[in-house]
């Protein structure tokens, strides 16, 4: 009976020296959400495409862009305010009364394509 003690007692002391190691927590990098300029701006060109008016400038640097579509221009203003929100104002820069809809679907596809 006492070589049977000794052996439990020895795989005791054996299994109680065993260190376990845990593997080391997994690092998710999660991608870097596009600022609300940016979000704006692709929703505001997005908005122009998806009513057929073709871009003819932009500039980002100053917030504009231009397109047409027919005899029709259009202009998008977009602003970050101070609370860091951003302001989108699209305008008609002529006074014709062709597609007087227009300026109202090129704003709901912006809100859509904004999740509004």
């Amino acid at each position: 009976m006492a070589p049977a003690i000794a052996a439990v007692a020895a795989s005791v002391m054996i299994t109680g020296a065993c260190t376990v190691y845990q593997p080391a927590p997994a690092v998710v990098y999660a991608p870097a959400q596009p600022s609300a300029f940016e979000r704006s701006w692709s929703a505001a060109l997005g908005s122009f495409e998806d009513q057929g008016v073709s871009i003819s400038s932009t500039d980002r640097s100053t917030g504009m862009i231009r397109g047409r579509r027919g005899d029709i221009e259009l202009t998008a203003n977009l602003r970050t305010q101070a609370d860091g929100s951003v302001r989108v104002q699209f305008n008609r820069v002529d006074a014709t009364t062709q597609d007087p809809q227009l300026m109202k679907r090129v704003s709901r596809s912006f809100d859509a394509r904004m999740g509004r």
